[in-house]
């Protein structure tokens, strides 16, 4: 498996045989991005999260990038205990040692939040890059923003559906913004640039419409696909998280939560001309069930009113207590969903 595809790769040699600087995204770090048993399917979890460890070469350790959980990676597969594990899906690191491998006479550096942990790191490579002691820098999302670098010619993308299809609305909007500030990144001198975008899904709107720089159109096509579901903007949003330790009680007390919005609704709306509208889903498990240790429900309110939301809130909350070694987050007009 090749991180660069070939066209990208020609791409990159006459680049830097002109001349030219390349910036190169890939918004995963690590070596591994999940290590998986072919054997039985095995998928080598976080012991605190529901999500998929990240294997670090340098280190040699396997590492959640949620909790910050490490631990030394499993020799055989932990469940059939037959297999060895395969490592796949490609980081920042196993991205470095294959462009260090097809281009050993240049000079490239990585920035991401393994590499840049000392004093200075950012300024003193952005400053080597600017100078032209940098053919090749490549990185996770901190190398997309505020780059103004006139010699940059290429800009590519390696992966860009990794955000894609995550269970948030904004999932969308997302991609589009990162990869129109990556693009952002090259062309910015008299000779111009390139931006290459590696893809499963080419057809997608944020995909598409983000390689044209066509902000108007993917904001009119994302606008439809909201209204219809009452998504921001055209309603507000509250999300309610429940986590606790002990399952049992975190999913008791989401059924509680969930049992006291009836009778508080029915009081609000009795002396109402006409009905507010509103939405509530719920309780349900969140995308991500389990995160640092903690089973975790969610519950989500939509309305047109959010002084409507506030008095659903301020009615349901109070009723019911919330127990011990349960807790209760109450995130208003959330930026994430998972």
């Amino acid at each position: 498996f090749h991180g660069i595809s070939p066209s990208l790769e020609r791409a990159m040699k006459l680049a830097l045989d002109q001349g030219g600087q390349i910036i190169l995204l890939l918004n995963r770090r690590g070596f591994a991005t999940f290590l998986h048993c072919p054997g039985c399917g095995h998928v080598e979890l976080c012991k605190y999260c529901d999500l998929a460890v990240t294997f670090h070469q340098e280190r040699k350790i396997v590492i959640c990038h949620y909790c910050g959980y490490e631990g030394p990676p499993p020799e055989r597969c932990p469940e059939c205990q037959l297999g060895q594990v395969k490592y796949q899906g490609m980081g920042t690191e196993k991205l470095e040692a294959e462009i260090r491998a097809k281009f050993p006479g240049r000079v490239m550096e990585r920035m991401d939040s393994d590499t840049m942990k000392k004093p200075g790191s950012h300024r003193k490579v952005l400053e080597a890059f600017r100078n032209n002691e940098i053919q090749i820098l490549m990185g996770t999302q901190m190398i997309a923003k505020g780059l103004d670098f006139p010699n940059v010619t290429l800009v590519g993308v390696v992966n860009a559906d990794i955000a894609l299809h995550r269970a948030d609305f904004r999932a969308g909007e997302r991609t589009f913004q990162l990869l129109a500030q990556v693009a952002g990144r090259t062309g910015r001198g008299p000779r111009g640039g390139a931006v290459y975008v590696q893809t499963f899904t080419p057809e997608h709107p944020s995909i598409a419409l983000a390689s044209l720089h066509d902000y108007l159109t993917f904001a009119k096509g994302e606008l439809e696909a909201r209204r219809p579901h009452g998504y921001p903007p055209y309603q507000r949003l509250v999300r309610l998280l429940i986590r606790g330790k002990n399952q049992e009680a975190a999913f008791q007390f989401a059924e509680k939560l969930g049992a006291a919005f009836k009778p508080a609704l029915d009081i609000l709306q009795k002396n109402r001309p006409e009905p507010e509208q509103i939405r509530i889903l719920g309780p349900a498990e969140a995308p991500v069930f389990r995160l640092k240790g903690l089973h975790r429900y969610h519950f989500q309110l939509q309305s047109p009113s959010s002084t409507f939301l506030h008095q659903v809130l301020k009615a349901v909350l109070p009723v019911v207590r919330v127990p011990h070694g349960v807790e209760l987050v109450v995130d208003v007009d959330p930026q994430d969903m998972m």
